[in-house]
């Protein structure tokens, strides 16, 4: 597996090696001892799938505190996303900075994004599937979330704010301003 540590060191792009031939390929997209090797050494207990059906939909951006925060290890399994972590651990020197990586089931990458950020994804087709494993428990009074196209952030979003397709969740979000002390 080729493993690159992105801007923000503690966010890693995953890239699994496929065996291609005539039928199709087969990939190993999780291994124990690969993820500890790369540091990814916490266990994964809940495995998430969302379907989007057109271009432009955007859910995120997210996160889950103490005593339930989550890593999450991200992979597009049909179409593409456009895939966004922002640091909130607030003593960070990275904090509200943030990272993206296309994932597609073309090239197969996962990102893997520890405890302590948000995330977020933007569809770059349609009928888009994502898969993520998770570190925790989803638990909704930890549960957090943050406006996509907060200001203070300045995330390049592959959409125009008129053309984004949000949940009403994602609409009523606060700016990353409300990120105080969760991480």
């Amino acid at each position: 597996m080729q493993i690159e540590r992105l801007a923000i060191p503690d966010i890693l792009l995953l890239t699994p090696r496929r065996f291609a031939d005539a039928r199709g390929f087969f990939c190993e997209t999780y291994n124990i001892r690969t993820m500890a090797d790369a540091g990814i050494a916490q266990p994964f207990v809940q495995d998430n799938h969302s379907l989007s059906r057109q271009r432009g939909v955007i859910r995120g951006l997210h996160c889950q505190l103490a005593p339930h925060a989550q890593g999450k290890l991200v992979r597009c399994t049909r179409g593409a996303i456009w895939d966004v972590a922002v640091d909130a651990r607030q003593d960070s020197p990275s904090f509200g900075q943030w990272v993206a990586a296309e994932l597609s089931a073309e090239n197969g990458s996962q990102l893997w994004i520890p405890p302590g950020f948000l995330h977020g994804f933007c569809t770059l087709s349609e009928d888009v599937e994502v898969q993520y494993k998770c570190t925790d428990l989803w638990d909704r009074d930890c549960e957090r979330s943050v406006r996509w196209d907060s200001a203070e952030l300045a995330i390049a979003w592959p959409v125009a704010a008129g053309e984004a397709i949000l949940s009403d969740k994602d609409v009523e979000a606060p700016g990353f301003s409300a990120v105080r002390d969760w991480f």
